[in-house]
């Protein structure tokens, strides 16, 4: 059968079959079935992706929310017809997140984290610049204590446009590996109650009221690539730090909208030395 219903269950599955979760898309279909889940997958027009884009604006949905839910139907459909063969249109997403951290700001931050599996996700997520899904799903085979390195895509893992690179460890977040590797449960570096974690979006929430330090799992990672880019560090080693596909992206995000190093942030950025 060619129903978009059918065709999501095959992509699903065949996500599942290489390894990778499925937690987003499954949330993305709820929005999406009652549209598109009846709907054969050639029929699947520009106007059906604008009308859907009105109608979840309409619910109060955020643009890049709209838009990733477009992008998996898009994927879907490249799996059944092939790239290019398919007419989803996607609208601009949300515009670029400005907020980063000051050292200051994290080590106000970190004073108010007292759970370790919390404080070791932000040391982390702030020196290495990983996603929080790559930071979750990382396991300690993954991590080179030799080489003091980690790398972030896990052997029989397939590259994305969300590259996942091998990252150095400075002395902090080394230091805090070696202290979890030694009452580490599981095979996941990032654990709570002998298990593995699939957010701490609460908990960094929480963390956030407590301080008084606005932050979200991705604030860290962009503060990895402000504070980077203020201490005039070229954009080729910026971009393969973050896993950008190219320097465009990281041009864009981290000089263009934050220009070059400044006394104040040049202090910061000895946090990533």
């Amino acid at each position: 059968s060619e129903r978009l219903q059918d065709l999501w269950d095959h992509y699903l599955a065949d996500r599942r079959q290489d390894g990778k979760d499925t937690t987003r898309q499954e949330n993305a279909w709820k929005r999406l079935y009652p549209v598109f889940g009846q709907r054969m997958g050639t029929d699947v027009s520009k106007d059906d992706c604008r009308a859907y884009n009105s109608l979840r604006q309409r619910q109060g949905a955020a643009p890049g929310t709209i838009k990733t839910e477009l992008e998996y139907l898009r994927a879907c459909l490249n799996l059944r017809y092939g790239r290019g063969h398919n007419r989803v249109w996607l609208p601009m997403g949300s515009p670029p997140r400005d907020r980063y951290l000051s050292r200051d700001d994290l080590e106000q931050l970190l004073e108010h984290v007292s759970t370790p599996h919390v404080r070791l996700f932000i040391i982390l997520a702030v020196t290495t610049g990983a996603r929080m899904s790559a930071l979750l799903e990382l396991q300690w085979t993954q991590v080179d204590f030799i080489h003091r390195t980690v790398n972030f895509n896990p052997v029989g893992r397939q590259q994305t446009n969300k590259r996942r690179p091998v990252v150095p460890l400075n002395s902090r977040a080394f230091e805090a590996l070696e202290e979890a590797a030694r009452g580490a449960l599981t095979d996941w570096v990032i654990e709570w109650d002998g298990k593995p974690l699939r957010s701490v979006k609460k908990a960094i929430r929480m963390a956030a009221k407590r301080s008084g330090v606005p932050c979200s799992p991705h604030v860290f990672r962009h503060s990895a690539g402000v504070w980077m880019a203020q201490a005039d560090v070229p954009m080729q080693k910026i971009s393969q730090f973050l896993g950008h596909t190219s320097t465009r992206v990281t041009e864009q995000t981290y000089v263009l909208r934050h220009g070059k190093s400044t006394r104040q942030y040049n202090r910061c950025c000895r946090f990533m030395q």
